[in-house]
């Protein structure tokens, strides 16, 4: 007598079901998506936008609260961005950088900065300062680490601060204008674009 197989229909997971397995995983700090390998369900129509505006089916998401949950299940395989939880892995769009760094503050000799999701962090060697520049405009493109891969795109104003803040050192055997941070020079432009 032959078995009948049942076929399954692999699904999608909604922001809704994600966001309830999400909740379920959560146990005070981030979740440890590092060791989580669920089976990859596909791409949902989630898209973090270079402001740092998170978006769901076209729509900003408007929940604070939910925006943080998302962004501790977010991580970075290779070139793709996926939201993570014990079952189900997901890939979304990321137009820059994940994250925004809103404001940084000194403590003693570094700079910690906050993000729009309520992360920090302190520029250093672990969360180094980089900046990309346009290859035709010129315009800087600052960045810090934040975790596991996940960057910040620090925002125009805390740009603005940094660079008054910013001193001239010796890096790479050339002469640069950058921050320091945690004992840690982070390179801006390079002096002879000052001149």
């Amino acid at each position: 007598m032959a078995k009948s197989m049942s076929t399954q229909k692999i699904v999608t997971p909604s922001a809704e079901s994600i966001a309830q397995s999400a909740r379920a995983a959560q146990k005070g700090g981030l979740p440890p998506v590092h060791m989580w390998n669920p089976p990859h369900c596909g791409h949902i129509d989630m898209r973090i936008a270079r402001d740092g505006t998170w978006f769901y089916m076209g729509t900003p998401i408007g929940r604070p609260e939910l925006v943080r949950l998302f962004s501790t299940i977010l991580r970075k395989d290779g070139d793709d961005y996926v939201l993570v939880t014990p079952v189900e892995k997901v890939g979304i769009t990321v137009d820059d950088a994940p994250f925004v760094a809103v404001d940084f503050n000194h403590v003693d000799d570094s700079l910690v900065f906050e993000t729009n999701v309520g992360d920090s962090a302190i520029a250093g060697k672990d969360h180094p300062i980089r900046v990309e520049r346009d290859p035709k405009t010129g315009e800087p493109s600052p960045y810090v680490h934040i975790r596991a891969n996940l960057e910040a795109l620090i925002d125009r104003k805390s740009f603005y601060r940094l660079v008054e803040i910013g001193e001239h050192d010796t890096h790479a055997g050339e002469q640069w204008f950058g921050v320091r941070s945690g004992g840690v020079f982070f390179p801006i432009v390079p002096a002879s674009d000052l001149d």
